[in-house]
């Protein structure tokens, strides 16, 4: 195979449009080995022929025209738009990553400013936190400012970075959990995401994959589900990361991705271990809306059992 020449105006760290529609056939290829929702997987090969015939290089259309001059393209969302972005920018695309078995929470981290691989370590070790999500709710809740050399500057930072990814407005860190975006799925929603990927790996119904790391053997063992609820498109894999493996975890910690045209997010589920929810599958950095949600269950459980005996 010849290989395709880098194009003038491509990204110092990302990748040509050539390599870019590669990127995107690969991601199409695993949605599909993964049984994943087939308008999802014509959607990303639609995409890389999109971008396979662009005069222009991607990386100059950015520079010209932002995001925007990606999702005025046919066919091409915001979400796909970001992902191009992505591997434009930096030659990395965390969907491929997380398709692969490859992704890493301190990986994960490290894409905010002012965290590098010691400083995410840390935050990993120390408040087990393996989403941005989780990481914008620790900002929010005073935890994060409690790991060493999480000064009030890099702190700020932080803050301010994970409010422009997540394209809304917070307010300065403070001691109580904030209340959850408008965009977030509710917990109602991802606990039923995560009860039937728990479901469907115990009975053996859904496609594996050999994630490489942590898998010397290159072994075939993690279940992935893809899933759709109310248009929203869900990736559920148990959580493959260090901490997981210490503590013996990889078969109860399950880690819900969203990553459609309307939104993406990152949310682990575990079950709890002490406290009031102990035994329940909570949403860590949702634990209050969890504790709300077991409380209102019970409640409507206890009253149709009223009524049965009326």
């Amino acid at each position: 195979m010849v290989p395709v020449p880098r194009r003038k105006n491509a990204a110092a760290n990302g990748l040509t449009n050539a390599e870019i529609s590669e990127r995107l056939e690969q991601v199409a290829g695993l949605l599909e080995a993964q049984d994943a929702n087939p308008f999802r997987v014509r959607a990303y090969r639609a995409a890389a022929d999109r971008i396979r015939g662009l005069a222009m290089a991607v990386g100059e259309l950015l520079a010209r025209e932002g995001l925007g001059g990606l999702t005025r393209l046919p066919g091409i969302g915001e979400s796909l738009a970001r992902s191009i972005e992505q591997l434009a920018r930096t030659g990395r695309l965390a969907l491929l990553e997380r398709l692969l078995g490859e992704t890493e929470a301190e990986d994960i981290l490290t894409t905010v400013p002012g965290i590098g691989p010691e400083m995410a370590a840390r935050i990993h070790e120390q408040l087990g936190i393996e989403s941005l999500e989780e990481l914008e709710l620790a900002a929010h809740d005073g935890r994060l400012g409690t790991v060493a050399g999480m000064g009030r500057k890099r702190l700020r930072g932080v803050v301010d970075s994970l409010a422009g990814r997540f394209g809304r407005r917070l307010s300065p860190p403070r001691r109580h959990f904030p209340p959850p975006p408008s965009d977030q799925p509710t917990v109602a929603e991802l606990l039923a995401v995560d009860r039937e990927y728990r479901h469907k790996a115990e009975a053996g119904r859904l496609p594996r994959i050999a994630p490489r790391r942590f898998n010397p053997t290159g072994q075939a063992w993690l279940p992935v589900l893809h899933t759709s609820v109310a248009g929203r498109h869900y990736t559920a894999l148990f959580s493959n990361t260090a901490r997981a493996h210490e503590l013996e975890m990889t078969r109860d910690w399950v880690v819900v991705y969203r990553d459609d045209h309307d939104g993406r997010g990152q949310w682990t589920v575990v079950t709890a271990r002490y406290g009031p929810l102990r035994g329940h599958r909570i949403i860590r950095g949702r634990e209050s809306e969890c504790a709300e949600h077991y409380a209102r269950h019970q409640t409507e459980s206890t009253v149709q059992d009223n009524l049965a005996l009326e």
